[in-house]
């Protein structure tokens, strides 16, 4: 079993399940494992959601957006709080692909600059920095893994000279169970004063997080996953320091102002990130979101989730034909696996007629990983706070009885 910064929460249970789960409407008709696809929303966040949809029924778009107007800077102040961040640091956008976007394509690269990152990439940013290189004449340098399957620190160090440009990390690979160590990346990103962007996709809201533990110039999250915020949400992060470094690729009339005919300034907080119009009813749910995962606290979200983690792979190691691919010497809320024989696509599809959801990570959303340690495609159960015991138990059993291929 890997070794985890969580060993001792067997012990010390913070969690109020039966609370989590009546609270989570989602939980009555279905066994989600797919949380790091999109988590079930709680009542809280329903709530807020459906009540601004509401009044913008009642009083026009515009006007229930100034009415809200203290909720949506609320949305600032709890991610602020949930990162450790400044509001004035924070640009609310459409989902993490934007935010890592609005960040990357910010940036100067120009020929002979060159971008680290590693094997667990996320394919969306890849393709990017793969764009940028064919743009610019930048060049980009991947660090191996180590045998642990984390982004090897030693590699980091020895590639990092004064030709780069940016580390770019992926926290939590959506492949597999691996926390990357980011804090450790960051360290060796502010000794050698090079900028450093983390995309949180799939940490936000499982982990705690810190920016500057991390030390992360930018960082970039979703509110679907587990955030368990609405689908269409996201939040980009930007160091104080460097926003007005970082210059957004696209621009409209709230990133900037129109000075004269021929001239404009760009706003000098992260909202030069954002674009006028809005999800309205979706930021304002995201901030009652952070709000609910603040009240649970991230350490006890974390305990439990790598707790239900934990159990679950060891009960589908238990399973002839079952092999779990997770990596790491931190491993988090994501379980994937293969079944001898089987397709992923197949699987997923029987699950989901027995009320179990989870997804398949196919080896083209992380292909530099999946080429190296020559995966197919994965089923990818993801557990969350409110799952239980129970239902790892019956997800086994499930598996068993569904595809007996497996033990004959």
């Amino acid at each position: 079993m890997p070794s985890t910064t969580f060993s001792t929460m067997q012990t010390r249970p913070m969690i109020d399940v039966d609370r989590a789960r009546a609270d989570t409407p989602g939980c009555t008709d279905i066994l989600h494992f797919n949380n790091a696809g999109s988590a079930l929303p709680p009542q809280p966040v329903l709530d807020a959601q459906i009540d601004h949809l509401n009044q913008e029924a009642h009083l026009g778009g515009y006007e229930a957006a100034a009415y809200a107007e203290d909720q949506l800077q609320h949305t600032y102040d709890a991610i602020a709080q949930l990162i450790g961040a400044e509001a004035k640091e924070i640009a609310l956008v459409e989902n993490a692909t934007r935010a890592w976007d609005m960040a990357f394509y910010g940036m100067d690269f120009s020929e002979g600059d060159c971008i680290l990152t590693s094997e667990a990439s996320y394919a969306s940013n890849y393709i990017a920095m793969l764009q940028v290189a064919e743009q610019t004449g930048a060049e980009v340098e991947v660090i191996p893994s180590d045998t642990h399957g984390q982004i090897d620190l030693r590699a980091l160090r020895d590639a990092v000279d004064d030709r780069t440009t940016l580390i770019a990390l992926t926290h939590v690979p959506t492949n597999g169970g691996l926390v990357n160590p980011a804090a450790k990346v960051g360290a060796m990103a502010q000794e050698a004063g090079v900028p450093y962007l983390l995309d949180a996709c799939q940490s936000a809201g499982q982990l705690p997080l810190d920016v500057e533990e991390l030390g992360c110039t930018m960082l970039s999250a979703t509110g679907r996953k587990y955030l368990r915020g609405p689908r269409g949400t996201g939040f980009l992060y930007v160091q104080r320091d460097w926003i007005e470094r970082i210059t957004p690729p696209l621009l409209d009339l709230h990133a900037a102002t129109l000075t004269s005919p021929t001239s404009y300034r760009i706003r000098p907080d992260a909202k030069r990130f954002e674009t006028w119009e809005g999800y309205v009813s979706g930021k304002i749910a995201l901030g009652v979101a952070v709000d609910y995962a603040l009240e649970w606290g991230l350490d006890a979200i974390a305990e439990r989730v790598h707790h239900l983690a934990e159990r679950l792979r060891e009960v589908l190691r238990a399973q002839r034909g079952v092999t779990v691919h997770d990596v790491g010497t931190q491993q988090c809320g994501i379980v994937t696996f293969a079944i001898r024989g089987t397709d992923a696509h197949a699987i997923q599809q029987r699950l989901r007629t027995d009320g179990i959801n989870v997804s398949v990570s196919p080896p083209s959303s992380t292909l530099l990983d999946a080429e190296a340690r020559d995966l197919p495609k994965l089923v990818r159960a993801s557990v969350h706070y409110y799952n239980t015991e129970a239902e790892i138990e019956r997800f086994g059993a499930t598996l068993n009885q569904r595809f007996p291929i497996r033990n004959a």
